[in-house]
């Protein structure tokens, strides 16, 4: 499972879903995440956080056809993604699915995804209100439809206690300033005048 995990995380997905092809672009290293978080196992999760220290993210693969993995990532601004991969699957990468999410207490209908590939995997990216971690965290099952075919029907068992300590791995970051940052979001590597005939920060 660990061998995937590198493949994953860090993409932005906010209102809408962004195309596949950005999100592998973006995925980050676990093996290389913030120095002071270190990967962890909980409740048979594994949480760990991002390079950038823009967020963290929790996973586990499944046994059974195709090896399905989850991720859920979790932002310092709120924002989460959710990602289910297979080896089995032939969605393509930045196919735009609806599918319908259950979980114990409610679900999501006619949920946009995105399709995406990783490690030789191939599944879906998508976001949901800021809520969702909690809701989450609360059910013991997430069943995943298009239409009324199933798609997954996975345990969230430990779900609970791996999300609080993904909070607890937001919050570190929520604390801390990013480093290199000279305001919220703006890196000092970007140049006073980016135009200039010789760009000096």
């Amino acid at each position: 499972m660990r061998e995937l995990v590198h493949a994953w995380f860090r993409t932005t997905v906010r209102s809408t879903v962004i195309p596949a092809a950005l999100v592998t672009g973006l995925f980050t290293n676990a093996s290389a995440a913030a120095q002071d978080y270190a990967l962890r196992d909980v409740a048979g999760w594994t949480v760990a956080a991002s390079k950038d220290k823009s967020g963290c993210f929790l996973t586990r693969t499944y046994e059974g056809a195709g090896g399905t993995t989850l991720f859920l990532g979790l932002d310092i601004d709120g924002s989460n993604r959710l990602s289910v991969l297979n080896d089995n699957w032939s969605i393509k990468e930045m196919d735009r699915l609806n599918l319908n999410f259950r979980l114990s207490s409610g679900g999501y209908s006619k949920q946009l995804v995105v399709g995406m590939a990783s490690e030789g995997k191939k599944g879906f990216v998508t976001n949901f209100e800021e809520k969702f971690p909690s809701y989450f965290a609360a059910s013991r099952a997430l069943h995943i439809y298009r239409g009324d075919v199933p798609v997954e029907q996975l345990s969230l068992d430990g779900s609970g206690a791996a999300v609080a300590e993904l909070r607890r791995c937001v919050d570190m970051y929520k604390a801390k300033p990013v480093a290199g940052a000279r305001e919220k979001g703006r890196s000092d590597r970007i140049p006073k005048d980016p135009f200039a005939p010789d760009p000096k920060r």
